[in-house]
């Protein structure tokens, strides 16, 4: 392996550094090349996170983080910082689906009378590797393969299992990707992390490690897999289209911003090292302390305007915000910026005004591709007395940043500390916290990306290394892809778990869940409106579905509106079925394969499902049934099914129905 210019390469898995755990340099020409030529690999689409959207809106701290840090953005609760989001996914192109297996990226960028501050993170808190230098080659490893473009969106396939079995220390993420994080419901019910480890400073120069995450307040929530199958083909912009719509609606999707923080005297305190990206700060030992809300309220005006032409930076900070020696942020500060000259044209992407700070800004950086400031005068250098050296540089007491001075010492070295090593601890934690539902997701993941891999012996590399994070874990994934089940058994002996990490102890709302309402001529008027309206107070959107557009007609000649038809819907993009009752409009529905397919599905998805009167022997026909003959007088609750006999009783129906949409999944249905 050579440089391009022919240079004997010594080292690639290591950037250099100021000993084992000190920061990257910069006089490191290999990764510097290397990195660069990644970054320009693909113009105009970005090389990762292509297939993105966002939204408009403000931070507010709940009390001022003085103690903390000087950053002005998180001092005063009755300051609203305006944000701007971007949702995406890793892999594929700006043309893929928003519902395939990946982890997602949250960036935010804060435009604060400081100047700007990203948030570049992700919606799951580790990454795949510990040094930016191999970033290039995960990347390579998990797009379409170059010989023959497939496939798109997808880890799917030879070339990245035979990067994991061979890069061992992407356990931990792997762990997170197959877990139900990489398929969620929605951008609204998605946490966000990011990732790295960060520095608070305080005005007194005091310095915390700190973590970052975004907290979803409706609560963590995915789909199974082959509803984000099926979505993917149904509705491709399916994420995009739901966070646009509640915004329209005024559901505006709201996420609290905590932080774990760790003194510097307690960095070697921890079985890991605090600095490791594939490494979580398990929350149980250091707690996160919730400090502010976001909430995005306005939609874009152009999406090519703003999300593609919007530019992240783990770099942008603030006075308050440092950087740790996590060598996978290290590289970052370097690749945003060569990215960004690329895909927008030159060192003035600044100036797009999706990007432009809302302080004034001035230096003396001029001209440049795309300009769009007028620079007047003959001065644009410093020191200078012709105009009396303005603009000049702010002192730390006007506000000027400056760089937290931490002691470096260290040898220059291509190596990885000690403690980073351990690659299998995490993951087995991670295992651990699952419920045995959210296991049965994880191993089926595995059995599905691993099933499309043509190379047996990387299919047994990977079952033979994650048989080091679980052995039951191994033995499961190889039963299903036909290799041998490994014989010694090497798991982790980490016997922890955290509760945290399993989506079933998170936040369950009912609110903007989406019902289908599924009805024809004939239907149950009463049935129909009180559901409807009990489940809008509980700010649930319902939307009627019906054989073909245009008004029904209830059995007491009273109309509604279809919202959409069987053609274009699906259960998949809803998250609970309602049948009312109404003979005529149940005999319609039980004739119909569409309407018997729609709740059929949505049972084998373990969602709510509800049914009044007639109505329940649609739910019949789909071959559900639980239900008793004759349940006169009460309503039925089982496993997320909810039915009624009695007009009497819609109240306490719905409820119930409530109740059950809340729940989100019903896994005992599996059992």
């Amino acid at each position: 392996m050579t440089t391009n210019q022919g240079l004997k390469i010594s080292e690639d898995e290591h950037s250099l550094k100021a000993g084992e755990r000190g920061p990257t340099l910069m006089e490191d020409f290999h990764f510097r090349e290397k990195m660069t030529h990644f970054d320009h690999e693909r113009i105009p689409e970005r090389i990762v996170h292509a297939r993105g959207n966002g939204a408009h809106g403000y931070f507010e701290v709940y009390e001022s983080m003085k103690e903390y840090t000087k950053a002005k953005f998180l001092q005063d609760p009755d300051v609203k910082t305006p944000v701007f989001v971007r949702f995406s996914t890793v892999a594929g192109s700006k043309g893929s689906a928003d519902t395939v297996r990946d982890a997602r990226g949250f960036a935010t960028k804060f435009y604060t009378e400081e100047g700007n501050y990203d948030l570049v993170g992700n919606n799951i808190p580790v990454f795949f590797i510990q040094d930016a230098i191999k970033f290039p080659d995960l990347v390579h490893s998990f797009k379409p393969e170059p010989h023959n473009e497939m496939p798109q969106a997808s880890t799917a396939h030879d070339t990245f299992w035979d990067f994991v079995a061979n890069n061992q220390e992407t356990a931990h993420m792997v762990m997170w990707t197959m877990s139900d994080r990489g398929i969620p419901r929605s951008y609204r019910m998605m946490e966000g992390f990011g990732v790295h480890t960060f520095r608070f400073v305080n005005d007194q120069g005091k310095a915390r490690f700190v973590k970052f995450h975004w907290k979803p307040v409706l609560g963590v929530h995915s789909l199974v897999l082959d509803e984000a199958l099926t979505i993917a083909g149904k509705d491709p912009d399916y994420h995009r289209r739901d966070l646009w719509e509640s915004i329209e609606m005024g559901n505006y999707p709201e996420y609290e911003l905590g932080v774990q923080m760790i003194d510097e005297e307690d960095e070697f305190k921890f079985d890991f090292d605090i600095l490791d990206a594939t490494k979580i700060w398990p929350e149980e030992d250091v707690p996160v302390k919730i400090i502010g809300k976001m909430t995005l309220n306005r939609n874009q005006d152009n999406v090519f305007a703003e999300s593609e032409q919007v530019a992240f930076h783990p770099g942008h900070v603030v006075p308050g915000i440092d950087f740790s020696n996590d060598p996978l942020l290290q590289g970052r500060l370097f690749s945003y910026t060569d990215t960004q000259l690329i895909r927008l044209g030159g060192p003035n992407f600044h100036e797009i005004p999706i990007n432009r700070p809302v302080c004034p800004f001035h230096n003396h950086q001029n001209d440049g591709y795309h300009r769009m400031t007028i620079n007047t005068g003959q001065v644009s250098y410093h020191k200078n007395s012709l105009l009396n050296n303005d603009p000049r540089p702010a002192s730390e007491e006007e506000g000027g940043y400056v760089h937290y001075q931490e002691k470096i010492e260290g040898r220059k070295v291509r190596a990885r500390s000690e403690s980073f090593e351990d690659h299998f601890s995490q993951a087995k934690l991670f295992w651990n916290s699952m419920t045995e539902s959210e296991k049965e997701h994880i191993i089926g993941a595995f059995r599905f990306e691993l099933g499309k891999v043509k190379s047996k012996d990387v299919q047994q590399q990977v079952v033979d290394m994650f048989n080091h994070v679980d052995a039951g874990l191994a033995a499961e994934i190889a039963k299903g892809i036909g290799v041998d089940i490994p014989v010694e058994n090497v798991e982790s002996s980490c016997m922890k778990s955290s509760p945290a990490l399993s989506q079933e102890n998170t936040v369950k709302s009912p609110k903007t869940r989406k019902v289908a309402v599924l009805l024809e001529d004939g239907f149950s008027y009463v049935d129909a409106k009180s559901a409807m309206e009990k489940l809008e107070n509980a700010g649930i959107v319902p939307e009627v579905i019906s054989s073909a557009l245009g008004i029904k007609t209830s059995e007491d000649g009273k109309e509604i509106e279809v919202d959409k038809t069987f053609l274009t819907a699906d259960s998949v993009l809803y998250d609970a079925v309602y049948v009312p009752g109404g003979k005529q409009s149940a005999e319609k529905l039980k004739a119909s394969f569409d309407s018997i397919a729609f709740v059929a599905h949505a049972y084998n998805h373990f969602k709510a499902i509800g049914a009044g009167n007639e109505g329940i022997q649609v739910l019949r026909e789909a071959n559900i049934n639980e239900i008793p003959m004759d349940i006169e007088g009460k309503v039925y609750f089982e496993k997320g099914l909810v039915a009624t006999q009695n007009v009497n009783d819609l109240t306490a129906f719905s409820q119930e129905f409530i109740q059950a949409i809340t729940a989100h999944r019903h896994w005992s249905r599996a059992v």
